[in-house]
């Protein structure tokens, strides 16, 4: 390795603790670093171009480049998407405090197709916030207005979908949000300066919809793929979700304007290149950037493990690639979360597997350990507490699995897109039968929120023998804002240093 290289990769190291200076987004851009990629996009003024961090080009002058905390906000300034790189794989970033949440969540409601039927007021409604804050808030985490980030998500969908399928370009504009193929062409053209067909070197108009589409989503390393798949299949609720062959298989049902799209995805790791294969089935086709958004959540893919590392010390030593795993909707987990009350993993499994036999509607899919789609609230709700006893419940936590679902099937309860959190941990707790453990594990996982602590959990408090959870909780926060990740490392029995309790 070059003296130059060298010093490029130190300087980028100090990426993690100092601001994006100039300076160090090109030393980070010299080291082709992937703990960096994501944090910041290059704009190339030769080439009219904007790249990754990890981007194999020959690297640019100095002078030649500016940075940009988004790819909205890279296309803002004119620049358009490289078809090396591809900017559209990389991945997001972890929202670590309240702006960055609501910025976090903004987008995915975006993703999801938000804007499509409202405006930016009631975007920010949705989020109990003013549209002046939306969007100063919005600003300062991506560097562009909540309208270009939807412009630009839309577009780079588009370029998504002309280069990993071969679906006819009209068939591509409608499943990008765009309401005619005429349209698509001029913003396309507009914004990249390349016409979609110029994208895509082979165009088959006309051809039919094939079985499955395949994705890529790139992540930051290490990450400990043996664990998190070994996680999942122990966890593994029977008829709708499988881990074969290196691969977790899942069925899916995403509601988008009001319309239910059923399916199957299968996310394949691919360690050395430092990202995962997502096969997604023809039926989600049309929701496609939301079925990427919820694997990018339920496999933690947006992490940033060198962070998180430098906060957790020692206890992250033995395992530095964990990562907090999700999961697909809210209210599919918080059943789950329900049925793991004060039962082993494996006896949570099979209930949630009794359940989702008894009301969840059957799909036909190439796999066979997933046949059934998981219930819906109004499913759930429908059925009387003594036929939820029937699959194995006490009458206390039937009676909290039927409350929860008629809560959420009423709208009374919001349970995906959280924003306040510690708010919507109380709001749960008002539910008979769901106490904090209960609350603050679906804060943990179904909101993907890094700074959960389960003081009160069995195994916490085996750990920390002789402490009373006010103590564990003072202890923890060292910890902040990855106590999340704090609660994995301890389950899985790494050592840790304890000072006298109440210290």
């Amino acid at each position: 390795m070059s003296e130059f290289r060298q010093r490029g990769l130190i300087a980028a190291r100090m990426l993690c603790v100092m601001e994006l200076t100039d300076a160090a987004c090109y030393a980070a851009f010299l080291s082709h670093d992937r703990k960096f990629d994501g944090r910041f996009f290059i704009g190339v003024a030769s080439t009219g171009v904007y790249c990754r961090p990890v981007c194999s080009v020959r690297t640019p002058k100095p002078e030649n480049c500016s940075y940009y905390p988004s790819a909205a906000a890279a296309e803002r300034q004119g620049f358009r998407p490289c078809l090396k790189c591809r900017p559209e794989l990389a991945p997001g970033l972890a929202p670590v405090d309240a702006g960055g949440r609501y910025a976090k969540v903004a987008a995915r409601l975006i993703e999801s197709g938000f804007l499509a039927d409202h405006n930016c007021p009631q975007l920010a409604a949705r989020l109990g916030i003013t549209d002046r804050h939306l969007r100063r808030i919005f600003a300062e985490q991506f560097g562009a207005s909540p309208i270009e980030y939807a412009q630009s998500q839309r577009l780079l969908n588009a370029k998504r979908l002309l280069m990993d399928t071969d679906l006819p370009l009209l068939q591509v504009a409608h499943e990008a949000g765009f309401s005619s193929l005429r349209r698509f062409n001029e913003m396309f053209c507009d914004r990249y300066r390349l016409s979609p067909s110029e994208i895509r070197q082979r165009q088959q108009a006309g051809s039919a919809l094939p079985a499955s589409l395949q994705f890529r989503l790139a992540y930051r390393p290490p990450y400990d793929w043996d664990w998190m798949m070994n996680f999942m299949a122990s966890r593994a609720m029977k008829g709708l979700e499988t881990v074969e062959a290196g691969s977790y298989v899942r069925s899916l049902t995403i509601m988008q304007g009001g319309k239910a799209h059923p399916g199957w995805v299968r996310v394949t790791p691919e360690p050395t290149q430092s990202r995962v294969v997502v096969e997604v089935s023809a039926g989600l086709s049309p929701v496609v950037p939301e079925v990427l958004a919820q694997m990018r959540q339920l496999f933690d893919l947006d992490a940033e493990p060198q962070d998180i590392a430098e906060v957790l010390g020692e206890l992250a030593l033995p395992r530095p690639g964990l990562r907090l795993p999700g999961a697909v909707g809210g209210f599919e987990f918080a059943v789950r979360a329900v049925l793991e009350q004060q039962v082993s993993v494996k006896a949570a499994a099979t209930l949630a597997g009794r359940l989702i036999e008894r009301c969840g509607e059957v799909i036909e899919t190439p796999f066979a350990g997933v046949c059934r789609l998981f219930p819906s609230a109004e499913a759930v709700a429908a059925l009387p507490v003594e036929v939820l006893r029937e699959i194995g419940l006490s009458r206390q936590r039937a009676h909290c699995l039927h409350t929860l679902a008629s809560q959420q099937a009423q709208g009374l309860l919001r349970l995906d897109f959280v924003v306040d959190v510690e708010a919507a941990i109380t709001r749960l707790t008002e539910l008979p039968g769901i106490g904090i453990w209960t609350a603050t594990y679906i804060a943990m996982r179904a909101w993907g929120w890094p700074d959960a602590f389960l003081a009160t959990d069995l195994i916490i408090r085996q750990r920390f023998a002789g402490y009373k959870p006010i103590d564990i909780e003072r202890h923890a926060e060292r910890w902040r804002p990855w106590r999340s990740y704090a609660v994995l490392h301890l389950w899985q029995g790494t050592p840790i240093r304890l000072t006298e309790p109440g210290l």
